[in-house]
């Protein structure tokens, strides 16, 4: 008997589990960023944004929906729409159930595990290519749930790991490591945040938490190394003090394959350093996605 969150996914095609060991590696802007370059990447590509860290929610703040409400219809939730009418980034998280953006989620396991199905089940996702799922820093009952509920459309699944240069980062990551591989959950490849600061002014790029640990890891556990974020001051800015009310139709020479009207945030985005950085990243994650369909193919 079909469970109703593989009711619910048997229309989205891919979703990608963001992964970090701990907390303040940047693990919710790389799960921003991927979706935004996701949505880039095409004019007909859908994608879904789902925050399942319950109770440090920043994604609708990043995408500049504070304050944003969510309907219910006949057919369940409806997501908020980050790009206005075009419809083709849906995000839901807890933040936009809370009265008061600043309230503080307090909810023990049960209640926890209830709420991501809920928003596996009864948000309404429809037809997306790709589902970024960002998740709380760690290994820890959000994991097990989503991973619990998600079980029915396993094959659908795989997940990105983010991590920053420091050894402590990097220890941690590689306990997100051993999870994903007692769990069965494909890796596409790592991500290394803030490896370096680019300093605004003249270019100068400083390592302030060292560089090249995580394409060491990498290597070293023969994961696919995806590429270096340094901290971009014009990507914090932005994703701190997003707005994304009105969308702007622009007019000027752009990738054939965007759409000729874009909503503001993602305008504004591919305007940051970040934005060229994170495209070569995401060629070589949809690279792995696609030797991962291969692999599974071949398998079956």
């Amino acid at each position: 008997m079909e469970t109703p969150v593989a009711r619910r996914c048997r229309t989205i095609k891919n979703i990608i589990i963001v992964l970090s060991g701990k907390g303040g590696v940047g693990k919710s802007s790389v799960s921003t960023q991927l979706a935004l370059s996701l949505y880039r990447s095409s004019s007909l590509t859908k994608v879904g944004l789902l925050d399942v860290d319950l109770t440090g929610p920043s994604i609708p703040r990043m995408l500049g929906l504070d304050g944003q409400p969510v309907h219910q219809s006949s057919d369940g939730w409806v997501p908020v729409f980050a790009d206005g009418s075009e419809a083709r980034m849906a995000a839901m998280s807890v933040g936009f159930l809370l009265k008061k953006k600043g309230d503080s989620v307090v909810w023990r396991g049960p209640k926890k595990n209830g709420m991501i199905r809920q928003f596996l089940s009864d948000v309404r996702w429809g037809e997306l290519d790709y589902l970024v799922i960002d998740t709380p820093p760690g290994t820890s009952d959000e994991h097990l749930s989503l991973l619990e509920h998600l079980a029915p459309v396993h094959s659908k699944l795989s997940a990105v790991i983010v991590t920053t240069p420091q050894a402590v980062a990097l220890t941690d990551a590689m306990k997100c490591l051993s999870f994903s591989k007692a769990v069965n959950l494909p890796i596409l490849g790592l991500i290394e945040n803030m490896s370096g600061y680019v300093c605004p002014c003249c270019g100068e790029v400083s390592n302030v938490f060292s560089t090249g640990g995580g394409k060491a890891m990498a290597q070293r556990e023969q994961l696919t190394f995806l590429g270096s974020l340094p901290v971009d001051t014009e990507l914090v800015s932005l994703l701190d003090d997003a707005d994304t009310t009105g969308k702007s139709v622009e007019t000027s020479e752009q990738n054939p394959t965007e759409s000729s009207s874009s909503f503001k945030l993602l305008r504004l985005y591919k305007a940051t350093p970040s934005a060229d950085l994170f495209a070569d990243i995401l060629a070589k994650l949809l690279n792995s996605i696609e030797g991962l369909a291969k692999a599974k193919g071949q398998a079956s």
